[in-house]
């Protein structure tokens, strides 16, 4: 689909190697925001354009190291109601240095390690995480976030232990986690987590699933994502 509409914009991702997926609108929908919010990867915008719709006073930021992503990000926060407070920059987030830190970061990064590379070198850029290591997105995310900001992420529940052991090692501790499964009978797939700078009193935990047996959205599902999709 070269097109995926939603309630108050649409996204177009011919151009983009990673397309919309169920990932980057759980993330979206979920993750804390704030007054600066930096989208790291923002591949097609998506996630930037939702926190810009959920938080109508955020000036968001979004970088792709993928030229061409950002291009198309670029046409689809132009066309959207948000093109005012969204700026999409090609970037390297290992090579970012605004002037300021961000108070929301938000991020659906790539997770592939050693495993066998995509022949089309921009989806392997999308996806592997030999071009941004676990430990590199977390030192970058650390010096970008201010001291109470929060940094949101997704990732696959079969990659977490690697990834909650680099967040410790760079200074996050986790406020908020959230397991979601596909069904109410299967494993959790994904793992939704919000990082702060100091250490926490208490964690929320939670885990919901995203489709009832007939195949339709959860109610979960259907309310976290209910001022999005049509």
């Amino acid at each position: 689909m070269s097109q995926f509409n939603f309630k108050q914009f649409c996204i177009r991702q011919d151009r983009c190697a990673m397309k919309v997926g169920t990932d980057g609108v759980l993330l979206g929908a979920w993750a804390e925001g704030g007054r600066r919010i930096l989208d790291i990867g923002t591949g097609t915008g998506l996630i930037a354009l939702m926190m810009a719709q959920r938080f109508p006073s955020a000036q968001v930021v979004a970088i792709d190291i993928d030229a061409k992503a950002c291009g198309q990000a670029r046409e689809n926060v132009l066309e959207s109601p948000f093109s005012d407070r969204v700026e999409v920059l090609h970037s390297a987030v290992q090579d970012f240095h605004p002037s300021h830190g961000f108070d929301a970061i938000v991020s659906n990064p790539p997770f592939f390690k050693q495993s066998l590379k995509n022949p089309d070198a921009r989806k392997a850029l999308a996806r592997h995480a030999d071009f941004l290591t676990f430990q590199d997105l977390f030192n970058c995310a650390f010096r970008l976030l201010d001291d109470d900001g929060t940094f949101s992420v997704i990732i696959p529940v079969e990659k977490l232990e690697d990834f909650l052991s680099n967040a410790y090692f760079s200074g996050f501790y986790i406020s908020r986690k959230c397991y979601i499964k596909t069904t109410f009978e299967k494993p959790s797939k994904r793992c939704l987590i919000s990082y702060r700078k100091s250490l926490q009193t208490t964690v929320e935990n939670s885990e919901f699933y995203l489709q009832e047996k007939d195949g339709s959205r959860s109610s979960w599902y259907r309310e976290l994502t209910r001022d999005f999709y049509l």
